[in-house]
């Protein structure tokens, strides 16, 4: 019996069927079912434009709100490595309101000419009567990824201190009666009162 050589290859086999010339083009992963986004998907072009107004509205419940639909956690097709989202228009941000007693505890640190040395700490009522912007724009930043991601979704914001805003065009969706809606009566409560029915 004669040994083979473990540096002999064993021949190639080739499918001649695979190997057609009208055999259809491979496209992706046949193994590999689940759905990941392309850049097309991600394109700004298609994305959703909402308003919200800030009028008598919780801060911390609207950024909350606000960041959720940037980052796109509101679509199915959700993916945190990639920018799903969409825009974001808050109008009457100098009129966002804070509960208890952080109006005149809640502080904003900031470096006076944007160098470290000198710097000032503002109580949210002198913000809010100097840039009421800044104060939407600061907590929504909070909520939303650190890294360049977070950089490039952070522009998707876009917040004013009336009620006139130059994004009309877009035809804004407004979602404001969205920030007081529970987790238990929103999108997904169909679902819920099914499952609960079952058992």
């Amino acid at each position: 019996m004669q040994r083979r050589s473990s540096r002999q290859l064993a021949p190639l086999v080739v499918c001649q069927a695979a190997a057609a010339a009208d055999a259809p083009a491979f496209k992706g992963d046949l193994l590999n079912k689940s759905y990941y986004p392309t850049a097309a998907d991600a394109s700004n072009a298609a994305k959703r434009w909402y308003i919200i107004d800030a009028e008598g509205q919780t801060l911390g419940r609207l950024a909350t709100l606000a960041a959720t639909y940037i980052r796109g956690k509101h679509l199915p097709t959700y993916t945190p490595s990639m920018d799903m989202g969409a825009y974001v228009v808050v109008i009457n941000a100098d009129k966002v309101a804070v509960t208890g007693n952080k109006a005149n505890a809640k502080t904003y640190f900031r470096h006076v000419n944007g160098r470290p040395g000198s710097y000032t700490v503002e109580t949210f009522n002198e913000l809010q009567r100097r840039i009421p912007e800044r104060i939407v724009e600061k907590a929504v930043k909070g909520m939303l990824p650190k890294g360049s991601l977070g950089r490039d979704i952070r522009l998707h914001l876009k917040v004013f201190k009336g009620t006139a805003h130059p994004h009309e065009a877009q035809q804004p969706v407004d979602i404001t009666k969205e920030i007081s809606v529970k987790p238990k009566n929103g999108p997904g409560k169909e679902l819920l009162a099914a499952a609960a029915a079952k058992q």
